[in-house]
């Protein structure tokens, strides 16, 4: 009977399952500090070589990406539990709230990925927070309290300009001494509400 040495193949697919995790979990972190974060870095802060690294992701583009797409996972699990109940405007406010929060957390990861990925393709893989968005402004308008001379298109990109821009104000230290949830909010609030 012939005896096989060495880790079975089921073992090395979860070891390759572990290993990839593992380097998205580092890309992430790593990214949301420094967008300019090396693919070595990546593999120490991983545990793992580059080989295995570049074995998973071929080029740096290929990990940003990936990356992304486990970032907007995330962040849409989180924007998922936000409550949309009550008035429009006070839904909204809450959904800026955590949209900061997640935008905050990856921005040097949108930040890097700006470099290599055009931004019509990352609106694209916004797709459910747009939706949300939008469905707020509506239900807002309807209710009276957002603004009805300007599109809503307009006034989306308003505010993810708004979320996006804060987040590299405190990345440049420029929000110190400030919440910057509250400056999200507050600019937000003062660009959608009916006067």
């Amino acid at each position: 009977m012939a005896t096989t040495k060495g880790p079975t193949a089921r073992g090395l697919r979860a070891d390759a399952v572990r290993n990839r995790e593992a380097i998205l979990d580092a890309a992430l972190e790593l990214y949301g500090r420094d967008a300019q974060a090396s693919m070595a870095e990546v593999a120490a802060a991983a545990g793992v070589g580059r080989v295995t690294l570049y074995g998973h992701f071929a080029t740096r583009e290929a990990l940003l990406e990936a990356a992304l797409a486990r970032a907007l996972e995330r962040a849409e699990a989180r924007l998922a539990e936000v409550d949309l109940g009550g008035p429009a405007i006070e839904a909204l406010d809450r959904v800026v709230r955590s949209s900061w929060e997640v935008v905050a957390g990856f921005h040097g990861l949108l930040v890097a990925l700006e470099r290599h990925v055009d931004a019509d393709h990352l609106r694209a893989h916004h797709g459910e927070p747009i939706r949300r968005l939008e469905g707020l402004l509506e239900r807002g308008r309807a209710e009276g309290s957002v603004r009805t001379d300007l599109p809503v298109a307009w006034l989306v990109t308003c505010i993810t300009s708004v979320i996006h821009a804060a987040a590299a104000e405190q990345r440049a230290g420029r929000l110190a001494g400030q919440d910057p949830s509250e400056v999200v909010a507050a600019t937000v609030r003062s660009i959608v509400a009916r006067g």
